[in-house]
């Protein structure tokens, strides 16, 4: 197929994917609240599901297509690009507090399930259904913690959700399915196309373009969240995001087929674990505990770095 129509499949891919898990989340969220389920535990799942409805889509699809590369650089990937580059974006618009639970256990929490699968992915280069089984367990888990705090909070203000009728909340739970699946499958499809047409590996491309796309509803929301000074959102919102890529993204794709562990990854992996430990250190280190335009000018340019360094390796690999 000629380039452009793969480039335009590419966009195609990512705007079924962005509008499917939109409606997928108002769908399910609505159906969710009208057989009484609490609206706390429907953000904690359904609405925090949505966020990263791609990238899973992403990584199972190419995880049973056996584009292994991709199905990890996606993940990696998104997390890389989420703290450096759109954390990064959002401090530079304004400085963003950081709330004490996410400063001293959701962001170390992160670090340490991303050496987890680091771990994991070295002990024989693959991550079986078993280690999938213990990224699924990890990620109960941190349900049951954020079900607790939230239970804590009962005083703040609930996320809304919409009211639809009962047949357009099935129609847009079946819709935003489809197009969450088919975005994934013409994403998957045209991404390895464009990465055989330049030369370029499933992890490269992987990496950069799909982390990007699959990234886009962080960025937006964050920016915008930053934007509007609500900080708590901007931070929270990438932090969790990480999370469920990690868990819940890898770890149903490990269960539903085992996914190969490049060498390659090695030092994207520690990379991201690299992000965490700075992403703490910009914030513990300032006087009002925030993530301060410095700190953001600095992760922008680690981001550029690592960015530029990839390439460049990639080219001599060529």
């Amino acid at each position: 197929m000629p380039l452009p129509v793969n480039i335009l499949l590419l966009v195609v891919g990512f705007v079924l994917l962005m509008k499917g898990a939109d409606v997928f989340v108002d769908g399910s969220s609505s159906l969710a609240g009208k057989l009484g389920i609490p609206q706390i535990v429907i953000g904690l799942t359904i609405v925090a599901f949505g966020t990263s409805a791609p990238e899973a889509a992403i990584s199972i699809t190419a995880g049973i297509k056996g584009s292994a590369e991709l199905a990890v650089s996606n993940v990696v990937g998104s997390n890389i690009l989420n703290v450096l580059l759109i954390l990064g974006i959002a401090s530079v618009i304004t400085p963003l507090a950081v709330k004490k639970n996410t400063l001293f256990i959701e962001i170390p929490f992160v670090a340490v399930i991303t050496i987890v699968l680091l771990v994991l992915g070295m002990n024989g280069y693959s991550l079986s259904r078993f280690d999938g089984i213990i990224l699924t367990i990890l990620f109960l888990i941190f349900m049951g913690y954020l079900v607790y705090i939230s239970l804590k909070k009962k005083d703040e203000e609930e996320e809304e959700v919409k009211k639809l009728p009962t047949w357009l909340m099935i129609l847009y739970i079946i819709l935003g399915g489809a197009a969450i699946v088919g975005g994934s499958q013409l994403t998957v499809n045209s991404a390895t196309a464009i990465a055989k047409y330049f030369g370029m590996s499933d992890r490269l491309i992987g990496l950069t373009i799909v982390a990007l796309g699959t990234s886009l509803p962080e960025l937006i929301t964050s920016v915008t969240a930053a934007c509007k000074h609500k900080a708590d959102i901007a931070i929270g919102n990438i932090v969790g995001s990480n999370i469920f890529n990690i868990l819940f993204v890898l770890g149903i794709t490990a269960l539903i087929t085992p996914v190969q562990y490049s060498k390659d990854f090695i030092v994207d992996n520690i990379m991201a674990v690299i992000c965490m430990v700075m992403l703490f250190l910009c914030v513990i280190l300032t006087k009002d505990k925030k993530l301060n335009r410095a700190g953001g000018i600095l992760m922008l340019l680690s981001y550029a770095a690592y960015f530029v360094c990839f390439i460049v390796l990639q080219i001599k690999l060529v």
